[in-house]
């Protein structure tokens, strides 16, 4: 019995998306629940289950479509095997076009990228006869440019004996080869872009800077974070202050936690904090939901296993749904000072940056201290600079004397 597999529902407000690969081909048996396709959205990338066991028939779709919400991409044969579906893939197959001979050099078991397969096609180099220096064995394009050059060299030549003139020595190279690569951007670097634009075009945004002591917070961790993790089972990090930091201002200066829609401003009781994580296909931004409520065990568990699931491609819609405010750590990749750009609609996010050690004056003495700057990017039309200023300064308060954040100061 054949079964059609259509486009599940994505999320509220996404109504289409991108083949972005195949997990079976036509003949391969289907598990019932076993992902068949990956589904790339605005936001997230989406299995595609199929719900029954089986053989799949044929792909209704191929890789870079753009399918909408309901739309057929599959047809699994229910119940039958390998060998009953056998026939009716052969004939699929029989009626598609012949491939051209070098297209017939794409099918080794091995994994090839969009460039890697333009350079088999143009070199006409046979990639299963080709040792990958990539990881896991895989192709790179050089691999291919290397084959290509010593098959157009022919097999070499025996060497000249003692009699024969010694031959003239080869040019050198004076430069590799030089090339560029078109690719097609991705749904959610589409999105991210747009976002980003939109961001800047609609917001009065703007930047207002600080810098914090991390002594007392480093000392505190130092100092607690073996306990910490054998109680917790998690690392203790910086984040977990800055969240719990955040809170206090956001708390103290309502419109920090608000936007605007419309004529009208929308302001929250509750603080869920939006944090910036960088996942394979770009930035993402999961939520800590209630994170004024949470204590810093919960949200470092929060947001480890936000950063393992980005990895994985594995965070769904209802994660990165809401926010109040956003939260990025450029430091961590070895960031000064930036202005951080508002995730729209809200109002504010703040900027963390590395922390290196520089001279600062500390009762008249100058001291070495590790210092952080710290960046309050935000919407003018609805934050004066006095609130924006005044959020970002009870955030420093709060990391140099965390204290302030165990009697809500």
């Amino acid at each position: 019995m054949a079964t059609e597999i259509k486009v599940p529902v994505l999320g509220e407000s996404v109504t289409e998306g991108t083949i972005a690969e195949w997990f079976k081909q036509p003949g391969e048996a289907v598990a019932a629940d076993e992902p068949i396709c990956s589904l790339e959205t605005d936001k997230v990338a989406v299995d595609v289950p199929s719900p029954v066991a089986g053989i799949m028939s044929e792909h209704r779709a191929a890789v870079g479509d753009t399918v909408e919400v309901g739309a057929v991409i599959a047809v699994i044969e229910a119940g039958a095997t390998a060998a009953a579906a056998a026939p009716a893939v052969a004939a699929a197959k029989a009626e598609a076009p012949a491939p051209a001979a070098t297209e017939e050099l794409l099918t080794p078991a091995q994994t090839m990228s969009p460039a890697v397969r333009r350079a088999v096609l143009e070199h006409g180099v046979d990639p299963s006869t080709i040792k990958g220096s990539g990881k896991d064995g895989r192709l790179t394009k050089e691999d291919v440019l290397a084959a290509a050059e010593a098959k157009a060299k022919g097999p070499a030549t025996p060497a000249p004996t003692a009699a024969a003139p010694a031959a003239a020595p080869a040019p050198v190279a004076t430069g590799g080869a030089r090339g560029s690569e078109r690719v097609k951007m991705t749904r959610m670097r589409q999105t991210i872009a747009k976002r980003l634009k939109a961001a800047q075009d609609n917001a009065a945004m703007l930047t207002t800077f600080n810098d914090v002591d991390m002594s007392a917070v480093i000392e505190a961790r130092d100092k607690y974070k073996d306990l910490f993790a054998k109680k917790h089972d998690i690392r203790l990090g910086f984040m977990g202050f800055f969240a719990k930091a955040a809170c206090l201002a956001l708390k103290d200066v309502p419109a920090v936690n608000a936007y605007i829609d419309g004529d009208e401003i929308i302001y929250h009781d509750y603080v869920d904090i939006s944090v910036a994580v960088s996942a394979p296909n770009g930035l993402v931004v999961p939520v800590i939901r209630d994170a004024d409520k949470k204590g810093f065990a919960r949200i470092e568990q929060d947001i480890a296993d936000f950063g393992a699931r980005a990895k994985a491609g594995t965070l769904t819609m209802e994660d990165m749904t809401g926010g109040t405010f956003t939260i990025s750590n450029g430091g961590v990749f070895g960031s000064l000072m930036s202005t951080p750009i508002i995730n729209p609609p809200q109002s504010a996010v703040l900027g963390l940056h590395r922390i290196e050690d520089r001279p600062v004056v500390r009762n008249g003495q100058i001291v070495i201290r590790p210092m952080m700057y710290l960046a309050l990017s935000y919407d003018h039309r609805l934050i004066d600079g006095r609130e924006a200023v005044t959020a970002l300064k009870i955030i420093k308060e709060a990391i140099e004397d965390p204290t302030r954040m165990l009697i809500d100061l």
